[in-house]
């Protein structure tokens, strides 16, 4: 779906079929993606001036703060990538740094236009593999048909070297017509899969990989990949002849043909001005790295500090690649975090100013952990239904049934730690786990899952304090 098609009310309309609730949350992430296109609608003077509004997204886990965001950027096909902020390090300390973020956000978004452009002219090089296969039979068969040429002396009026008479014009034209048409022969045959399995010689490029190798996680993955390009471009591609049948030189060519058609300077260009322009950074467990200076423990080099390097990206930077620079000035940030052992204020005043906008999201209630099971459209209902209907299970949810599910859920939740709706993922499984062990002994049955169901398999578990923390 197109960016440009979308207002805000059909941003959160288009939400609503996936998550349940947090209206708050939708708006602000619909708000701010409409505000991105009005802001290209802007004359180009001041379009610059411009800048997005970043969200902090505070709530209890499993709310739907991650769901949200990679929803949004699945609804209009933006550049999307979610981090964890407790993966980075402050600058100076072994660990990944935070311009890595927009590094993986850029191969992310490389590697899906190259997919498309890939799609775009897979037909195109699928005809051009096999025109080059049909060169190649006809080859093989005039070859084996003529054997190998004698050696003969040098010639000397210039007719040739092989010491055979040149045909004359009406051989020559029968020969033309004898190969066209067993060109098409071979092309037919090619076309309805009857010569996959005959041998053949063809020349195949064989590019160099550098051996240069970085081990990830260390911060130096950028000097490696421009070490092993560099290496790359110093030897060129190498073309040797290989034999294979022909379903491996179909595929072989088609990849070759592809390479050549795609424009990958092009595709890196456009994947640049893509994330740009229409970017979106998921930031998750920020309230992890929320936290004051302490005489007792000092600086927390994957706390305070991270936050200190994120402001640059944040506010509008430029980050440096191996495909080219990109500019962090209009990509939307959106960060998110429980923050249950810490407030939004224990995050620097720095960091606090860089997201203006903050929505608290509401803790999941029975009613909503009901709905979530039934009313989305990739619900767990649909998924369990689907998993066991290829098993030939037919699995039936009751009102009752789903009423009961999220009820022993919520009872969970209230009584041990809340993990919100990611506790129906266990109850679920629980409940389940009968039938999708067994699958075989129900086969062309329908299993009715309604209250007294869900009771047999959980009852005890609830009950009992000590298995309900260690099963549910």
């Amino acid at each position: 779906m197109a960016e440009g098609e979308l207002t805000a009310a059909e941003v959160v309309s288009a939400l609503d079929r996936y998550i349940v609730g947090q209206q708050d949350a939708k708006r602000a992430m619909a708000v701010a993606l409409r505000n991105r296109i009005r802001r290209m609608r802007v004359a180009p003077e001041a379009r610059g001036d411009i800048m997005p509004s970043n969200i902090l997204l505070i709530g209890p886990t499993g709310v739907g703060k991650t769901e949200i965001a990679r929803r949004l950027a699945l609804l209009t096909n933006s550049p999307f990538i979610k981090v964890e902020a407790t993966k980075f390090t402050e600058v100076g300390y072994v660990g990944r740094d935070v311009e890595s973020i927009v590094r993986d956000l850029l191969e992310q978004t490389i590697t899906q236009l190259q997919s498309q452009r890939v799609a775009e002219v897979e037909d195109e090089a699928k005809q051009r593999a096999e025109a080059r296969i049909v060169d190649r039979l006809v080859e093989q068969e005039r070859a084996s048909r003529e054997g190998p040429a004698p050696e003969a002396p040098a010639s000397t009026d210039g007719a040739g070297g092989a010491g055979e008479a040149p045909l004359d014009e009406p051989d020559r034209r029968l020969a033309l017509r004898r190969e066209r048409a067993r060109r098409r022969q071979l092309a037919r045959k090619l076309a309805n899969r009857k010569l996959e399995d005959r041998l053949i010689e063809i020349e195949v490029e064989e590019s160099y990989n550098a051996p240069v190798e970085v081990f990830s996680g260390t911060g130096y993955e950028e000097i490696g990949w421009s070490l092993a390009d560099f290496f790359s471009q110093m030897a060129p591609p190498r073309r040797r002849m290989r034999r294979m049948s022909v379903a491996d030189a179909r595929h072989t060519l088609t990849q070759e043909e592809t390479e050549r058609l795609v424009d990958m300077d092009r595709v890196y260009d456009d994947a640049i001005r893509s994330v740009e322009e229409n970017g979106i950074v998921f930031i998750d467990e920020v309230d992890k790295i929320a936290g004051a200076y302490t005489e007792s423990h000092g600086p927390d080099v994957s706390g305070a500090g991270v936050q200190r390097d994120l402001l640059p990206i944040i506010e509008g930077s430029t980050v440096s690649t191996r495909y080219g620079s990109v500019s962090t000035e209009h990509i939307l940030f959106v960060a998110a975090g429980a923050f249950t052992s810490a407030r939004p204020s224990d995050l620097i005043p720095e960091f606090q100013g860089r997201f203006p906008i903050r929505v608290e999201l509401t803790s999941l209630g029975e009613t909503d952990l009901r709905r979530i099971l039934v009313e989305p459209s990739n619900s767990l209902t649909a998924q369990y239904r689907a998993l066991l209907a290829t098993e030939e299970v037919e699995l039936e949810f009751t009102e009752e049934g789903t009423a009961e599910l999220a009820r022993q859920a919520f009872l969970v939740n209230e009584r041990d730690e809340n993990i919100g709706a990611r506790r129906l993922f266990t109850v679920m499984e629980r409940v389940l786990q009968d039938v999708s062990f067994a699958a075989e002994q129900y086969r062309s049955q329908r299993v009715m899952v309604d209250a007294e169901f869900v009771r047999e398999r959980l009852g005890d578990l609830v009950r009992d304090q000590d298995l309900r923390r260690y099963v549910l």
